[in-house]
């Protein structure tokens, strides 16, 4: 009678030698000082170091964009025993910046009883990078892509994590857009609420956010601004609207007291919108870019 051959087993030395050589995720064995000690070719691949001796030469630290995350990997290591799936901001030999995820286990040498430390790692950039397009596409406008307003309950937890910080918001809303619709049609409606979108952004910095909060009305929230530096982008707004601005528009601004919510802080700009604009009517006229 002939006998079946045994299955693979990872039980077996050349076996799982050929798995380790082979898979398609990172394996490293390292010191508590943080020395490469061995790793797979994915290793290599995923770090952008050409050998083994190569990785040896460079401690692991010299790898990631924050040495603290290695303490606290180690430490969760020698709290539970091991890290699981624990994300980690890679620096590759080229500088390009990476994602993984380590899972990690510490266990002594038999042979000497030192410690040492045995992970894995799996590339995740791709996969963040397009999470992360997915949640700024639910947080964009798709007619003008300024944020809309699912933006603003972000901006409303960071508000509450740092009760100190100054801030600015400035409202814009476009005057007589009903009666432009109705004069010209929603379909150039729509295009002059994207040249006003680009207007807007045109004038505030990159750490700024400009958002649609829904019609005609925008709003500008200008990060770490104070009254003054509001009311410099407030006057640059009314000087450019008299040459640029491509519908006519009413503005109201406010900055952040400490501890206030962004609710109140949009609330207190509002009025000063309404305001200017009882103002700007009440002479029978509506002048473009008005201000408080």
């Amino acid at each position: 009678m002939t006998r079946r051959p045994q299955p693979p087993s990872l039980a077996d030395g050349d076996t799982l030698r050929e798995f380790v050589h082979h898979v398609r995720v990172g394996m490293y064995i390292t010191t508590p000082e943080g020395e490469f000690l061995d790793a797979n070719p994915a290793l290599l691949e995923i770090l952008g170091v050409e050998s083994i001796d190569a990785l040896k030469a460079r401690p692991v630290d010299e790898f990631l964009t924050d040495p603290a995350q290695r303490r606290r990997v180690l430490e969760a290591v020698d709290r539970e025993g091991h890290a699981q799936e624990v994300e980690l901001d890679l620096r590759r030999a080229d500088g390009t910046i990476l994602t993984v995820l380590d899972s990690s286990y510490a266990a002594r040498d038999p042979r000497t009883g030192e410690v040492r430390y045995y992970g894995v790692l799996v590339d995740i950039t791709e996969r963040k990078r397009a999470a992360d397009d997915l949640v700024q596409q639910s947080l964009r406008d798709p007619l003008t892509g300024c944020y809309n307003r699912r933006y603003l309950s972000t901006l409303e937890r960071r508000a509450s994590a740092r009760p100190g910080e100054s801030w600015g918001c400035i409202i814009i809303d476009i005057d007589h857009f009903k009666q432009f619709n109705d004069r010209f049609g929603h379909q150039a409606g729509d295009r002059a609420l994207v040249k006003m979108a680009r207007f807007l952004m045109r004038h505030v910095r990159a750490e700024d956010a400009v958002v649609r909060l829904g019609g005609d009305e925008f709003v500008i929230l200008l990060a770490d601004a104070d009254g003054e530096r509001v009311q410099q982008v407030v006057g640059r707004l009314q000087r450019s609207a008299l040459r640029s601005a491509p519908v006519e528009f009413s503005l109201g601004w406010a900055v952040r007291y400490p501890r206030e919510n962004l609710t109140k802080v949009l609330g207190r700009a509002d009025k000063n919108l309404l305001a200017v604009r009882v103002v700007a009517r009440s002479g029978g006229e509506q002048r473009r870019g008005e201000a408080s």
